[in-house]
């Protein structure tokens, strides 16, 4: 049975975590295969860190013009994912800065080349930021904007920028950044596009459990209309080094796997919940296999954001498969998009 709004917020409220744990769990056990729990090799690659949002939960961004910001040349992307390959890697998550000194041809070029040389790796890149970014300063719409990136080689689109879908959250932690109505927007005209993309959310930053409540609904509703999303990815909010992290508390284990497994009730339209290890920590991450996740997301050969922000986890291919078996379950590679697995 669907959850109504009132019912999550009152399941956030709950100290039953056992109980929200066991039902998003038997819900996770008729959605995806039972036995197999999933992951992925790819690589983040963030090809620029200038921007110009200056969001207080980021520690990454550097402001246009200064002397510690990059934007990485193509062959040293193109270098990264020789990398990437020769690791079994089947695709790349690429993301950076709100940067407007970049144009669409930019992104055209450096697309076609990474297909040229390398015609199988899928590429999971541009966030809607970036992508209503680069629409603005290129003078197009977004829908015209997001054929020309999917022509040159855009696979799909990570859900990046999500945070919390509540004006009144981003207003507070990004008030520079697009709107919870942009962000839908850009993932709807994106799966009209047969543009396939993932959904997240950022929580720990200041919202409250409404908050949450009314970026579930967005999501689920989103998906009923265009099913265009892949899987759900929550995780909670990095403080260190961010100038929000010195005016929140901390979000705990107990909130994420609360959050999690109410994410796998109410997104019942959704057919893969990923639990993270980058954040909460990689035995948090197996824990939350019992808790509606069916997935424990990319071993993440690169990672900057989150490390700009303090984070130091790190994993790898044999961790993985080793908490997933250890928790009772087949690990299986995926690739981007779910659409198969490798029993190894």
């Amino acid at each position: 049975m669907t959850l109504a709004p009132q019912e999550a917020l009152e399941l956030l409220q709950s100290d039953d975590l056992i109980g929200i744990g066991m039902a998003a769990h038997q819900m996770r056990k008729k959605k995806t295969d039972p036995r197999v729990v999933t992951y992925q090799i790819d690589r983040n690659i963030n090809y620029t860190n200038f921007c110009t949002e200056y969001c207080s939960f980021c520690a990454f961004y550097r402001p246009m013009g200064a002397k510690d910001g990059y934007v990485l040349s193509p062959e040293t992307i193109l270098e990264k994912i020789e990398e990437t390959i020769a690791l079994g890697g089947t695709g790349i998550l690429m993301q950076g800065g709100l940067n407007t000194d970049l144009h669409l041809d930019y992104y055209e070029g450096l697309l076609r080349a990474i297909k040229e040389r390398f015609p199988r790796m899928h590429l999971h890149c541009f966030s809607a930021p970036e992508i209503l970014c680069i629409a603005e300063v290129s003078g197009l719409s977004v829908r015209d904007t997001i054929v020309r990136l999917r022509d040159a080689g855009l696979d799909s689109i990570p859900g990046g920028g999500a945070e919390i879908l509540d004006d009144e959250i981003r207003a507070r932690i990004s008030r520079l950044k697009c709107t919870a109505d942009e962000w839908e927007d850009m993932h709807r005209t994106a799966h009209a596009l047969g543009v396939r993309t993932t959904a997240t959310m950022m929580f720990g930053c200041g919202e409250e459990f409404r908050h949450r409540v009314n970026h579930l609904e967005r999501v689920r509703r989103i998906q009923e209309d265009t099913g265009g999303f892949t899987a759900f990815i929550p995780w909670i909010f990095a403080p260190e080094n961010t100038p929000l992290g010195k005016k929140v508390p901390e979000a705990t284990a107990v909130d994420y796997l609360r959050t999690l497994a109410i994410s796998r009730l109410y997104l019942d339209n959704i057919d893969h919940i990923q639990s993270s290890w980058l954040t909460p920590g990689i035995k948090v991450c197996q824990v939350g296999l019992q808790f509606g996740a069916d997935d424990v997301g990319s071993i993440l050969i690169e990672e900057n954001v989150v490390y700009a922000a303090g984070v130091r986890n790190r994993t790898n291919e044999e961790e993985l498969r080793r908490i997933i078996s250890d928790a009772g379950y087949m690990p299986a590679q995926r690739d981007t998009l779910y659409r198969a697995y490798y029993l190894k």
